[in-house]
């Protein structure tokens, strides 16, 4: 048993049965961090004393016969951006270097309410603004398949270290495809949840007090290296918690099991005018292919009659108006509040459009990234995808068109490239489904391959 790689609810289960003890669980991820870490610089954060006595508390209630909860004695890491008590949160930021939080977020409350121990912080970019993890504190992260390459950001560091056997399970935040780009770089799995239903209180570093300006598109979701244990990690912490009070009292369903042959599934190789490359976007045919095989509805999608460009042109604007008012100062000429409405009925009307597209399928197959990791570059810099030079501004738009519908999305894992490194897809659903998302992607994992251990862990 290599408890590195082990599943969360494998761990838990061990733990619970005093198979394994907490210590021992820790000690494993610990040792993995030591092998591992120095080349991909995900973990910048580590407290072993404190970690190593709440997992020897762990131990001793349950030789009480006390439970703590469904992840009792499961070590884990946090993005460093979730407010953690005790433990510093700089979101990369120099300012923020030497922030200690008096109080964990109510998300870091629940995973340490079931029983979780946690361990260390993952690395960032810079107050999260870029899809390379880097910044002047901790420097920049490398892809666990490749350190030549980026294991994407601004979750670079949880995805990594979940690939690379350092944590079970992680944290992220997405606004731009955060979650999700990271996950399909590395190989593994990360949920962006439908918008308001994961509080965002705590979520990022708050010195000053300052009322949280970010209340659109942006979400927190899991990241696992299989989908039980992304399904367990989102139960925990989806819902309201009397702190955020844009959550929605949606309930949080069981995850359904599905055939194949009652499923429709929607794919889409590409979008109107966004760039992919070949590999990947052949990657979703094929699944396709083979999902229509094995019985399942399988159509090509007829996509709503959106201009994506002007979708995420909006998102971008919504995000600008959302960071201008959290500004100490208001710029000289601020925008008006008018144009803030203007920008949520238009944002409204893509809404309601991908709402009428779900109604005809269960679920969108397509690329989660317009290219797989690239080599670590400066932001802004061109990236070739096959052989043609894209804007980097292009990047996530996959994945950003679906924060500004506040769609459900997850990215798994479906194969190699020609050079070795991941493959990620991405799968949609209608608001508030996630449950239904996660079981259709359990009926569809036996066909797309699931995680692999990156060459050399």
């Amino acid at each position: 048993m290599d408890l590195a790689f082990s599943p969360v609810t494998e761990l838990a289960a061990m733990i619970a049965e005093r198979k394994i003890s907490a210590v021992e669980a820790l000690d494993a991820h610990l040792a993995q961090v030591d092998r591992h870490n120095e080349a991909v610089n995900a973990v910048v954060i580590l407290d072993r004393d404190e970690a190593r006595e709440r997992a020897r508390q762990a131990d001793a209630a349950l030789a009480h016969g006390d439970t703590h909860g469904p992840l009792h004695g499961v070590p884990f890491t946090l993005k460093d951006t979730h407010e953690t008590a005790g433990m510093r949160t700089t979101a990369g930021f120099p300012p923020f270097a030497d922030y200690v939080p008096g109080s964990d977020s109510p998300v870091v409350a629940r995973l340490k309410a079931a029983g979780g121990v946690l361990t260390a912080k993952t690395n960032v970019a810079t107050m999260l603004s870029d899809w390379q993890s880097d910044n002047p504190l901790f420097g920049r992260t490398s892809n666990p398949w490749d350190p030549s390459r980026t294991a994407g950001g601004s979750s670079g560091g949880a995805a990594a270290a979940v690939a690379a056997g350092m944590t079970p399970f992680e944290i992220g935040t997405d606004m731009q495809d955060s979650i999700r780009l990271p996950a399909a770089f590395c190989g593994v799995y990360g949920l962006k949840p439908t918008e308001h239903r994961v509080s965002l209180e705590g979520a990022f570093p708050d010195p000053g007090g300052v009322s949280r300006s970010v209340r659109l598109m942006s979400c927190a979701g899991p990241i696992a290296r299989n989908l039980e244990d992304l399904a367990l990690i989102y139960r925990i912490i989806a819902g309201p918690d009397g702190a955020d009070t844009d959550l929605a009292p949606v309930p949080v369903d069981p995850v359904p099991r599905l055939e194949l042959k009652s499923l429709r599934i929607a794919f889409a190789s590409t979008f109107p005018g966004l760039p992919v490359a070949a590999e990947i976007g052949a990657t979703v045919e094929r699944l396709a292919a083979a999902l229509a095989s094995a019985g399942a509805r399988v159509e090509e999608a007829s996509l709503p009659k959106l201009e994506l460009h002007d979708d995420l042109a909006e998102g971008g604007k919504l995000i600008g108006m959302m960071l201008e008012a959290a500004q100490p100062e208001p710029p000289a000429e601020p925008t008006p509040v008018s144009s803030w409405f203007v920008a949520l009925a238009r944002r409204g009307r893509s809404i309601l459009a991908w709402e009428r597209f779900f109604e005809s399928c269960d679920a969108l197959l397509c690329p989660a990234a317009m290219t797989t990791a690239f080599a670590h570059c400066k932001p802004g810099s061109p990236l070739e995808v096959d052989g043609k030079d894209e804007s980097y501004w292009m990047l996530p738009a996959y994945g950003a068109v679906f924060n500004y519908s506040g769609h459900p999305a997850l990215a798994f894992p479906c194969g190699q490239d020609g050079d070795g490194l991941p493959i990620g897809l991405q799968l949609l659903g209608k608001r508030w489904s996630e449950a239904r998302l996660l079981g259709v992607a359990a009926a569809i994992a036996p066909l797309a391959g699931g995680f692999r251990r990156p060459p050399g862990y």
